[in-house]
């Protein structure tokens, strides 16, 4: 569970609501209406011990106040198949946060690029002859599948190195989706910071 994902689930449950998990895999749409198969949750700081679940059950999504969308990448069909799935929920229904729509609409390594001033040199391509030229530009890039996660296809090529070929091989007998190529940012090893926006204003989380 991720950090942030756990500091909301115990600030819910500290406010009395019962909390329920299911994964993506377990939707089931059944005569016009969405169900899951979960487990009740309870979370606890305590590291090491920090969530309980209940047994399996069959949770009609309709009679939930809110359901939580925090499924992780690869952005996939699979992952679009489940923001249509929860789009089907009654009007008057859960909210669904972050929104379907919205979260289709943001892939995240595609959103960023709206903010330019923010991120390193970057290049999308398939075109081997612009990839070469961003690295005899650049001396130290990364390779990044676009809709991947976790670090799974990442790389580094420091000047002189002769996987780039390679690379771009493998990338391409796996996706048809251009490659992102960015300049090597050393900082990166310092780790990255997690914003939690409400109603667009940023929340300290505890």
């Amino acid at each position: 569970m991720r950090i942030s994902t756990f500091a909301l689930a115990l600030e819910a449950q500290q406010r009395g609501h019962g909390l329920f998990h299911y994964l993506p895999d377990a939707l089931t749409l059944r005569d016009g209406r969405l169900y899951a198969r979960g487990r009740r949750l309870e979370v606890a700081r305590r590291y090491g011990n920090h969530h309980r679940f209940g047994a399996f059950e069959e949770l009609d999504l309709a009679g939930f106040d809110v359901i939580l969308m925090r499924q992780d990448p690869p952005f996939d069909m699979a992952y679009i198949t489940a923001t249509h799935l929860l789009e089907l929920l009654p009007e008057d229904g859960p909210l669904v946060v972050n929104d379907p729509a919205a979260v289709r609409n943001a892939p995240e390594k595609l959103f960023v690029l709206r903010f330019r001033e923010l991120m390193p040199p970057t290049l999308l391509t398939r075109d081997r002859d612009e990839i070469r030229a961003f690295w005899k530009e650049h001396g130290d890039i990364i390779l990044k599948p676009l809709f991947g996660n976790g670090g799974a296809g990442v790389f580094r090529l420091r000047p002189g190195d002769e996987n780039l070929t390679a690379l771009l091989e493998m990338y391409e007998q796996i996706q048809r989706e251009p490659v992102m190529v960015q300049r090597y940012v050393p900082e990166v090893r310092q780790g990255d910071k997690r914003i939690v926006l409400v109603e667009g204003e940023p929340m300290r989380v505890q």
